[in-house]
């Protein structure tokens, strides 16, 4: 059974997860950090590369999140400071892991928002054809058939 203290580390876990997904995503994929990517030569370099792939960026975010946060999930037995750095490298590394499935999560949740949108255009796309086609048909048809009353004649 977990103590509070127990559940409010794993919170703070699973928070500074969802922060480093959520920052290392801004650096990666939104516009305000464009110029920031485009400057290191976007995907075409080493360096671009790293700052446009998010699950490469959070490794970056975790591992200055995590000694600022004092987030250390994973403890070793090693002693001094060999046992801090590689407690702090572990433990970036988990949270990195964690921001990494929220990150396919909340894809999905974007997807499956896409999608209703997507689906939406589609079906107002289709009526409005369908109005198009009805338009150009009555067009088509003689005075007679048409559902709007004949032309007057002038004689």
């Amino acid at each position: 059974m977990p103590t509070l203290g127990g559940m409010t580390d794993l919170f703070q876990l699973f928070a500074v997860s969802a922060v480093v997904m959520g920052i290392s995503q801004t650096i990666a994929k939104e516009r305000i950090s464009a110029p920031i990517r485009e400057r290191l030569g976007g995907m075409d370099t080493w360096f671009g590369y790293l700052m446009s792939c998010p699950y490469c960026v959070s490794h970056y975010v975790a591992f200055a999140l995590v000694p600022l946060t004092g987030t250390y999930p994973i403890r070793v037995v090693v002693g001094g400071w060999v046992g801090s750095v590689l407690s702090w490298f572990l433990s970036s590394i988990l949270v990195t892991v964690i921001a990494a499935f929220y990150r396919v999560l909340f894809w999905f949740v974007d997807e499956s928002q896409g999608l209703v949108r997507r689906r939406q255009r589609t079906e107002e796309e289709e009526i409005a054809t369908k109005q198009l086609v009805r338009k150009k048909v009555a067009q088509e048809l003689p005075p007679e058939q048409r559902d709007e009353p004949p032309a007057a004649d002038t004689h």
